[in-house]
């Protein structure tokens, strides 16, 4: 079973930068869609992004332009690259399979935006 640990998240200005990552443990990595999701205060978890086995990238509309998804297959990692973060942006991000989960969801990494 695939685990995830994701990190990277803290507190930034509006239009600031972070790079979130995602260390997952498990076999079969490179066979998984993999995405982030996110959980804002009071709502339920959404979408972010993800990316096919072969590399190629899909967006929610919130995010599109702002956020890039990447992977690492040889060192079963995830990546999410955000930019220009928005208030909006702010809640919980967690990696996982892509097409709505699998397993246990890991703890997730914080990223709040504000002034």
């Amino acid at each position: 079973q695939v685990q995830f640990v994701e990190s990277g998240g803290g507190l930034v200005q509006p239009g600031g930068s972070l790079r979130l990552s995602c260390a997952a443990s498990g076999s079969g990595f490179r066979f998984y869609v993999m995405g982030w999701y996110r959980q804002a205060l009071g709502n339920q978890r959404e979408f972010v992004a993800r990316i096919t086995t072969s590399g190629t990238p899909n967006y929610a509309d919130s995010v599109k332009g702002r956020f890039t998804i990447s992977r690492d297959n040889a060192k079963n990692m995830v990546y999410l690259q955000m930019n220009n973060l928005k208030p909006e942006d702010t809640a919980v991000y967690y990696c996982n399979e892509g097409l709505g989960g699998i397993g246990s969801w890991g703890q997730g990494t914080q990223v709040t935006v504000s002034a």
